[in-house]
């Protein structure tokens, strides 16, 4: 069986994605009456990034042992948990202007070294995981360590300090 390259379908999503998340943050909040609280949203991101946090540990203590099937069976829970923070990332940043860091100036360094470092590597992870699950699932098991080795700790690092970024900027929502 001929494995498909996913590389220009993956290029474009991570490109698009980036853009519309980028544009976000220029485009002025929505200014229309919405009915309900839409500090929810940051909430659910974190609950999100948490769940995504404890599915790559699971996967990852899954393929130390071997147990492929339950290795992918997580994956795909930390891709669906990731989606569903992305929809909802996507609508509070549409509905909102960004939250400004309101705690002490040493905290504040702090909090941006961890947001910064949290949106560079999230960037970068969208087609590292990509490309790691499309070599999975095409049974290219070498090329897939090669990058899963990268892939792994980044994305790990990118939902748990989506957590951290959460709890240290949610007093200012």
């Amino acid at each position: 069986m001929k494995s498909r390259n996913f590389m220009p379908l993956i290029a474009t999503f991570s490109v698009v994605l980036v853009g519309i998340i980028a544009l976000l943050f220029f485009l002025p909040g929505y200014q229309g009456s919405l009915g309900f609280d839409v500090t929810i949203f940051p909430l659910l991101n974190a609950i999100f990034n948490g769940f995504t946090f404890s599915f790559l540990l699971i996967s990852l203590y899954a393929i130390k042992r071997k147990n492929i099937p339950m290795h992918r069976n997580f994956i795909l829970c930390a891709f669906t948990t990731t989606a569903l923070f992305l929809v909802s990332y996507v609508i509070y940043h549409y509905l909102t202007e960004p939250t400004l860091f309101g705690g002490p100036t040493a905290l504040k360094y702090i909090y941006y070294f961890i947001l910064i470092t949290h949106v560079l590597l999230a960037i970068v992870n969208v087609p590292l995981a990509l490309i790691s699950v499309t070599r999975g699932f095409n049974m290219q098991i070498e090329r897939h360590r090669r990058i899963a080795r990268w892939t792994m700790p980044i994305w790990l690092y990118v939902s748990s300090t989506g957590v951290i970024v959460y709890l240290l900027i949610s007093p200012y929502y």
